[in-house]
């Protein structure tokens, strides 16, 4: 007698998924160079209105005071220290230098954390000092 196999498709939930260190830092790598082409017509324009009139440049200043303009702002810095390094770390590995397991998961740590302190140092230090003066 032969068994027939269970041809029904699976669900597969990803949320239970356990990536390792360095598909996460990986997966960051992408997700933040995608978020800065996202934002980099934002911050031309930003750049631009700054440089043409000084009520142009405090008006900035005050958008900049709000929470949702912090949020952004911190997401941004996390995405430019996380591009970063993991550019950093990529390149040093291609280089052949901390390829081996345990130095690959050390410095996937170091990335993931870092950019993380910097994006909420970046936040910390925006709400401390009240956003824009």
């Amino acid at each position: 007698m032969t068994r027939q196999r269970d041809t029904a498709p699976k669900f597969l939930n990803l949320f239970e998924i356990r990536f390792p260190v360095g598909a996460i830092a990986s997966i960051g790598h992408r997700i933040s160079g995608v978020l800065l082409i996202l934002a980099l017509p934002l911050a031309a324009q930003a750049l631009e209105r700054s440089l043409h009139s000084e009520a142009e440049f405090r008006a900035l200043l005050a958008m900049r005071a709000s929470p949702w303009a912090s949020i952004a702002t911190a997401v941004v810095a996390w995405a430019i220290a996380h591009h970063l390094l993991a550019g950093i770390r990529h390149l040093l590995m291609d280089l052949g230098v901390g390829h081996r397991l345990a130095a690959a998961r050390a410095s996937a740590w170091f990335v993931n954390v870092a950019a993380l302190a910097v994006a909420i140092a970046i936040l910390a230090a925006g709400l401390w000092s009240g956003g824009a003066r």
